[in-house]
C-alpha cells in the first residue's frame, strides 16, 4: 500500500504546531498502525529527520496509551479498537490520512502526537480508590457476598482503560464518561460504600477543576469508547453526586 499522510508536528507545549505531508509505500494491509508509523520513523531516521514522537506501551488493546486522533475519529475508522489494534486493512491503496493528537484544554500536547493526560491522573487520586486495611489482617474480599448484576455492572465499568477517546470525541471535551465509570465501578460494590460520598464531590469538582467541558448528551463518547463503556456511567455518576452533596 501506498499512502499519504498529513501529521501534526509540534516541537513542544509553547511552540505553534502544523501538519506535514509524509508520503510511505510497501506498507502490508496486515500491519498495525502503530507499526506503519515504526516503518515511517525508520524511513525518517535514515534519512537523518526527526522522527514522530507518538505515544504506545502494551500495543495490546490494554494500557490506552495509543490515543491518536484519525481522519477526525479517536483511535480510526473501527468500533471497538485502540491504535494499536486497528490495522491497515482498514485504509485504501492511495489513501490520504489525517493523524492528530487528541485534542482538549486539559490534555495539552507535549510533543508531536503526545499529550499530557495526567489530568486524569489527578481525578483518580482524588477518589478513585478503596481503603484497604494493609495491616496484615484485611479480610478476604470473597467474604463479601456480591449479586451477580452488581458485580457485572462494576466490571463493566471497570473496562475503561483512561485513554481519553471519550474527551475527544465530545465537542465539548468531556470527560464525564470516564469519570462516570470510574465512580460505578465502586458505587455498584460494598466495598466502595466508605468512601462513597466524598468520592462522587471530589471527583467531579476534580475533572471541572481540570477544565474539561460539560456532558453534551450526544452520545459521542460512548460510540467511540474502545471498550464500548455506556453512557449509564453517567448517570450513575451525577446520581451519586447529587446524593453526596443533598446528604443530611
Amino acid at each position: 500500500m501506498k499512502l499519504f499522510l498529513k501529521i501534526w508536528r509540534q516541537e513542544n507545549a509553547q511552540a505553534k504546531g502544523q501538519m506535514v505531508d509524509y508520503t510511505i509505500d510497501g506498507i502490508d494491509p496486515n500491519m498495525s498502525f502503530l507499526e506503519m508509523l515504526d516503518v515511517l520513523n525508520e524511513q525518517l531516521v535514515a534519512e537523518n529527520k526527526e522522527p514522530i514522537e507518538f505515544d504506545h506501551d502494551c500495543r495490546e488493546g490494554i494500557c490506552g496509551t495509543c490515543s491518536l486522533q484519525i481522519n477526525g475519529q479517536p483511535h480510526g475508522p473501527d468500533r471497538l479498537t485502540t491504535t494499536c489494534q486497528l490495522h491497515m486493512r482498514k485504509f485504501k491503496d492511495g489513501d490520504t490520512i489525517y493523524i492528530e493528537p487528541f485534542r482538549a484544554k486539559a490534555f495539552p500536547v507535549v510533543k508531536d502526537l503526545v499529550i499530557d493526560r495526567s489530568s486524569f491522573e489527578r481525578i483518580q487520586q482524588a477518589g478513585g480508590y478503596v481503603s484497604v486495611n494493609t495491616s496484615g489482617n484485611t479480610i478476604d474480599a470473597n467474604t463479601i457476598p456480591v449479586d451477580k448484576e452488581s458485580a457485572d455492572t462494576a466490571f463493566d465499568s471497570a473496562a475503561c482503560i483512561g485513554c481519553g477517546a471519550c474527551v475527544a470525541a465530545c465537542k465539548n471535551a468531556s470527560a464525564a464518561l470516564f469519570v462516570g465509570a470510574k465512580i460505578s465501578q465502586f458505587a455498584n460494590l460494598p466495598q466502595g460504600q466508605v468512601e462513597a460520598t466524598q468520592r462522587a464531590i471530589n471527583m467531579v469538582n476534580q475533572m471541572d477543576a481540570e477544565g474539561f467541558g460539560s456532558c453534551t448528551n450526544t452520545g459521542a463518547c460512548e460510540i467511540e469508547c474502545p471498550k464500548g463503556i455506556k453512557l449509564t456511567n453517567i448517570a450513575t455518576m451525577n446520581r451519586e453526586y447529587i446524593k453526596a452533596t443533598t446528604k443530611g
